[in-house]
């Protein structure tokens, strides 16, 4: 015979199994004797096996009854779990974002990002992956990625929904013995007749923009000693005192030994950059508790 383990049967049996007597298990139940007695001859039916021994004094659980009430409620249990599971995962609070980030940004903001999702969502896993602005919008565009942080918001598709969360300055990036290596603060200018190091316009299309429209702007065109396709190799080329470069400040955090990070006074907004956030529209509530975290913490 077919029986339909329902989680009201299945708790039945186990008040019944708890209490050894069918009044006090009704009484537990807030029901009557007879319907209770009855679900258990149905259940006991159904399974093809005698649950409890009945007697005067009231029902013991015989040896397959006591082990169906372990296998019961390990049932109920892992159903309690799931249900809990399924809600918290359609609340944000567990799951995982696949997160994408351009490698200028990853010493200065992943850390945070991590940390603070760790001490408040601690059921969420965070998935970073690293590649180019481009390649990181088009990815969360696709669905590959849940989040994509860019310095260069150009890329973000109308598929998009973007928001900035900070914004960056950029600094001239010297060799420490270079004259202005000390100095608290020197004009864009000042570098005019310097060599330098210029981002690749392929690797870091933003940053070569800037660049090259921030030197414009302060009246000279940077004459290029050579290029590089990664933060570590324009750092390598000022460390070594060949040249210099104009990079954003917060990379002064890398542990280069070799190079001076100087202020710039310029006041031209071409020395800012927005580095923003981009998801899509449709993003899901693990997504939206990551972005709600995130923009707690940047306000604080």
């Amino acid at each position: 015979m077919d029986i339909n383990l329902t989680n009201r049967l299945l708790e039945q049996f186990l008040v019944v199994a708890e209490e050894k007597h069918f009044g006090r298990a009704a009484e537990r139940l807030s029901m009557s004797q007879p319907p209770l007695s009855q679900s258990i001859q149905r259940l006991e039916r159904g399974l093809g096996v005698r649950l409890f021994d009945r007697g005067p004094g009231g029902a013991t659980p015989t040896p397959a009854g006591e082990t169906f009430a372990v296998d019961a409620r390990r049932l109920l249990d892992a159903q309690a779990a799931a249900v809990e599971r399924v809600r918290r995962v359609a609340g944000g609070l567990e799951g995982s974002v696949r997160v994408g980030y351009v490698s200028i940004l990853s010493h200065h903001y992943m850390p945070g990002l991590l940390r603070a999702a760790a001490e408040e969502l601690p059921g969420l896993r965070v998935q970073l992956h690293q590649a180019s602005s481009a390649a990181v919008a088009e990815m969360t565009r696709s669905g590959a990625l849940d989040l994509g942080f860019l310095r260069d918001p150009s890329p973000v598709s109308a598929g998009l929904v973007s928001r900035e969360f900070a914004v960056e300055r950029l600094a001239a990036a010297l060799p420490l013995d270079h004259p202005l290596a000390r100095a608290d603060g020197i004009a864009l200018a000042d570098l005019r007749d310097e060599e330098f190091v210029l981002p690749d316009r392929r690797a870091l299309p933003a940053l070569a923009e800037q660049v090259q429209l921030a030197c414009r702007e302060a009246g000279f065109t940077p004459s290029s000693r050579a290029e590089a396709d990664d933060i570590t190799g324009l750092f390598g080329y000022v460390a070594s005192g060949l040249c210099v470069s104009v990079l954003p400040e917060h990379l002064r955090d890398f542990p280069i030994p070799g190079i001076a990070f100087v202020p710039l006074r310029d006041t031209s907004p071409r020395l800012d950059t927005s580095v923003v956030v981009v998801h899509r529209p449709e993003a899901d509530a693990a997504v939206l508790r990551l972005l709600e975290l995130l923009a707690r913490r940047t306000a604080e």
